[in-house]
């Protein structure tokens, strides 16, 4: 009875030993799977539409003349400026809190053709602060008392809903994904992996290169990166770097943040005012603000940008191109500002969906984010509708990814990597440990009944 039970024991042993060695062989080849780089997709322009009753659709179906923009409150809620009675009680029933103003969109954007007649003034700024239903004229610390002066008579003809501003520093552009890309002219940093379905490109800002620009991944310039094969600046801010190789790549839906870190960018859309919204640069990492104003002009010593995205971000030199985002939402490319990352400042960007409207390309996402929202070639998916409704603290960059190391590997090296096999790895160690003790009992059992029938039978 005693040697049933050792057998039965000896044999359960061995099945378990056995099975951990499948398991841990199935956890081996699970984790060095799950750790390959999803395939990429393109995902079209498309203007973003919000959900029915969002602050866009509202501004969209009252019309300009009835409102003076939307933004977000410090609770995530949708507010929209309305000049009448009727148009707060359609804004109210939609779900959204109105707020009435003196002063419409329309009236906004002429106070912004006025200030553009009149003579350029490098070193200053204009956007309409939909909170307070004024047009902001900012002034940097370049503007003579003379060329100020003068800016001040034309807001004044204008009216009251016209702010001068001072502010410290002075705009310029942050020459010299966040990857840092250089050329003769200076340092940039890439902003989003684009394709027109034939080639792979990096979109980034007009100002960083002309067209026929070189750019290379190391300051040596062995490793030549791409050319600039198109080219916006001044007017707006926006250029393509085709790849030398013709393609981004694996990994070419993640943006770096530093520290070897990525995000996933899943689509494109367009900011809402006093969203949360992050920027990562070649020069000083990962940065959060908040958006301040849209359709903003900035009067830059090279030449006078509009359409740009202000916002609380700060930049440095080097971060110019570098990739603006919330939720994994691509939105601008670092274009200017002034200020930096120890006192803060503003930071203008360069819309992507214009861009990518001008230029003709498609934003690369990960195949699984293109499958979620249908996207196709012939289709046009609009980004997430929710990136904008999140309340500003909740707010984050997006999923995270590696930058470097993992997305580039080969089944092999992932299939080496202590990281993804190490769990698996120990159960497979443990079972033949297990298996081996079993062998060894089982011949140390043989080899003293030996002893015994020897003993017995010469004894």
């Amino acid at each position: 009875m005693r040697h049933a039970r050792r057998r039965i024991v000896r044999r359960v042993t061995r099945l378990a030993a056995v099975g951990g060695l499948l398991l841990g062989g199935a956890m081996v080849t699970q984790a060095a799977m799950a750790s390959e780089p999803s395939g990429t997709s393109a995902v079209p322009f498309s203007s973003t539409q919000g959900a029915p009753g969002t602050g866009a659709e509202l501004v969209s179906a009252l019309g300009t003349s009835r409102t003076a923009g939307t933004w977000l409150n410090s609770q995530g809620r949708t507010v929209v400026a309305v000049t009448d009675a009727q148009a707060a009680a359609r804004v109210k029933a939609a779900g959204a809190r109105p707020k009435m103003v003196s002063h419409s969109m329309n009236e906004l954007k002429a106070a912004t053709r006025t200030l553009r007649a009149a003579p350029r003034v490098p070193g200053t700024a204009w956007v309409m602060d939909y909170t307070t239903n004024q047009v902001v004229v900012q002034a940097d610390s370049t503007v003579s008392a003379s060329d100020w002066a003068g800016m001040s008579k034309v807001a004044s003809g204008i009216g009251s809903y016209v702010r001068m501003e001072r502010t410290k520093g002075a705009f310029t552009t942050r020459l010299n994904g966040a990857q840092p890309i250089l050329s003769t002219g200076g340092r940039c940093s890439a902003g989003f992996n684009v394709t027109n379905g034939t080639t792979d490109f990096i979109l980034t800002a007009g100002h960083c290169g002309p067209t026929g620009s070189t750019w290379f991944a190391d300051n040596q310039g062995n490793q030549q990166l791409g050319q600039t094969v198109q080219s916006n600046f001044p007017g707006n801010d926006f250029s393509l770097v085709q790849y030398a190789s013709g393609s981004a790549g694996q990994g070419a839906d993640i943006v770096a943040i530093g520290n070897g870190n990525g995000v996933r960018i899943t689509g494109v859309g367009d900011p809402a005012v006093g969203e949360r919204v992050f920027r990562s640069g070649s020069t000083s990492g990962l940065h959060d603000g908040e958006v301040k104003g849209l359709d903003a002009t900035v009067n830059y010593p090279e030449g006078t940008v509009t359409g740009l995205i202000e916002t609380s971000v700060c930049a440095e030199p080097g971060d110019s191109g570098g990739p603006m985002f919330s939720e994994g939402i691509a939105l601008g490319v670092t274009s200017g500002g002034s200020g930096d990352c120890t006192s803060g400042g503003t930071t203008f960007f360069q819309p992507v969906t214009k861009a990518m409207q001008a230029l003709g390309v498609q934003l690369i996402v990960s195949s699984q984010a293109a499958a979620q929202q249908g996207a196709s070639p012939s289709s046009a998916p609009s980004a997430s509708a929710t990136h904008s409704a999140i309340a500003p603290g909740s707010t984050s960059p997006g999923s995270t990814a590696p930058s470097t190391g993992v997305a580039g590997e080969t089944l092999l090296a992932r299939l080496t990597n202590p990281r993804n096999i190490g769990p698996g790895m120990l159960v497979i160690g443990g079972s033949l440990i297990a298996l081996v003790a079993t062998r060894w009992f089982r011949a140390e059992k043989d080899r003293n009944e030996y002893r015994r029938y020897y003993s017995a039978t010469w004894g």
